[in-house]
C-alpha cells in the first residue's frame, strides 16, 4: 500500500459482521487460479458479477454475488470493494464490469488504482477505470450514509448538504 493510498473499513451494519468466516473471499493472485476457480463456477454465475474486495495486501478476493463484501474481506479493512463481472476475451478472461458499488465499505472512486493492481498482479485483463461509479457521502447533520445521484448532494434521510469530498469514515485519514 503506498503512503497516500486510503484504506477502508466496514462501515456498514453491525449485524453483518455475523456473515464473517474465517478466510473471507477467494484469493486471486494469477490468471490460472482465476481460471481454476471459474471453472468450478457455473455459467449463470459467471455471467452476473461477483462480490470483490481488493485486501490491504493488494490481493484480489471474490466471493458470489450476494455475498456481503464484509465475509468476502474477512472483517478486514480494504483497499477497495464492489462488483466485478468477467468475460473471456482474446483466450483470456477479463474484467469488463467493475463498479465501487460496496454500502459496506463505502469506498471512494479513488480506489480505482488498487483495483487495476489487483487486475494486473493477477494477470487479468480490465477496463481503464470503474465502469460503474458510485459516490458515496456520509450526513454531517444525520450521519446516514448516501449514494448520491446525478451530482445532487443533498442527504436523502434529512435534506441536508452533502460534502464535496469523501467523508464516510470519520477516523479514516484523508
Amino acid at each position: 500500500m503506498s503512503v497516500r493510498e486510503r484504506s477502508y473499513r466496514y462501515v456498514g451494519p453491525v449485524e453483518l459482521i455475523a456473515a464473517i468466516r474465517p478466510g473471507g473471499g477467494h484469493r486471486i493472485t494469477s490468471a490460472a487460479g482465476f481460471a481454476d476457480w471459474a471453472a468450478e463456477r457455473s455459467r449463470d454465475e459467471l455471467a452476473e458479477p461477483f462480490t470483490f474486495v481488493v485486501d490491504l495486501d493488494g490481493v484480489l478476493r471474490l466471493a458470489p454475488r450476494r455475498s456481503e463484501h464484509v465475509a468476502c474481506a474477512g472483517g478486514a479493512a480494504v483497499l477497495s470493494a464492489g462488483e466485478i463481472r468477467f468475460a473471456r476475451e482474446a483466450e483470456r478472461w477479463t474484467a469488463d464490469h467493475v463498479s465501487n458499488h460496496s454500502t459496506g465499505y463505502c469506498p471512494d472512486a479513488r480506489s480505482w488504482p488498487a483495483v487495476a493492481r489487483a487486475l494486473e498482479r493477477a494477470e487479468l485483463g480490465g477496463p481503464s477505470g470503474f465502469t460503474c461509479e458510485v459516490v458515496f457521502r456520509r450526513c454531517p447533520g444525520c450521519q446516514e450514509h448516501n449514494i448520491v445521484r446525478e451530482d445532487d448532494f443533498v442527504c436523502v434521510f434529512c435534506g441536508g448538504d452533502l460534502p464535496d469530498t469523501w467523508n464516510v469514515d470519520p477516523e479514516a485519514g484523508p
